[in-house]
């Protein structure tokens, strides 16, 4: 009988070279497939958290605006404001009078007026990777209690939404849009057009919201310094056009 022969040889060198060529490109690839995953995953989750401070912060300001406090003596009632863009150059801020029942202070004695303002800030943030992001602004709220146009402005100041990068609103007075409203008008807008730009962390595209609230009645009663202004008991005819974006047209 012939003895059965075994054959011993192993992978000789070139294999081994070539297998371990395929398997490191194997992984590198299921790396950068798992990395892009990922990368689209957390794009995805800043968007909608982003999406969802915008639209939280545009129904906060649409809610407080609809409940702007309407006072017998126009001289008691407040609406002034400046959009980002405007001939004053300053920040962009809305500061109204609002009726309301939230309490600021729970421990605190509180009537039913406040006074509310919206503004852009930049909080500095020291941990921030880059300028850029340490340098982001904000959209706060002011809400103070029992306000008083003798003293100074105070209040409960809180953070609505991170990333806002545009606060900017528009005043129709009856006739035209500006780009302000002073305290000299001494009345109240017939519409308020406010749009919030915001920028996501990272890379994205900016998302915007814009809301309008009329008080078309309300202003009505309320001559502006002018004289001018739209009879008691009529409202403007349709909306009116809409405003050139960060063009003031108030003369």
């Amino acid at each position: 009988m012939r003895a059965r022969t075994i054959d011993n040889r192993g992978f000789t060198l070139a294999e081994v070279l070539i297998a371990s060529t395929i398997s490191a490109f194997v992984t590198l690839v299921a790396v950068g497939a798992l990395k892009t995953i990922t990368d689209g995953a957390q794009a995805v989750d800043r968007a909608a958290e982003t999406t969802g401070e915008l639209r939280f912060a545009a129904r906060m300001m649409a809610n407080d605006l609809a409940n702007l406090y309407r006072a017998p003596d126009p001289k008691k009632m407040k609406l002034v404001g400046s959009s980002q863009g405007s001939e004053t150059g300053g920040p962009a801020f809305l500061t109204f009078y609002m009726a309301g029942r939230v309490k600021a202070r729970a421990d605190q004695p509180e009537g039913d007026i406040y006074e509310v303002e919206y503004l852009l800030s930049t909080r500095e943030n020291q941990e921030a990777e880059s300028e850029e992001e340490a340098q982001k602004s904000i959209l706060m709220r002011r809400q103070w209690p029992n306000p008083d146009r003798q003293r100074d402005p105070g209040g409960v100041l809180s953070t609505v939404a991170e990333n806002i990068a545009v606060l900017q609103m528009d005043f129709f007075d009856g006739k035209q849009w500006a780009s302000e409203w002073p305290e000299e008008m001494q009345s109240i807008p017939h519409l308020i057009k406010v749009t919030l730009i915001a920028q996501p962390k990272g890379r994205g595209d900016p998302m915007r919201e814009t809301f309008v609230v009329g008080f078309p009645r309300l202003a009505a009663k309320m001559s502006p310094a002018s004289g001018q202004g739209t009879p008691e008991g009529e409202e403007p005819q349709g909306m009116p056009p809409e405003p050139e974006s960060g063009q003031n047209t108030q003369e």
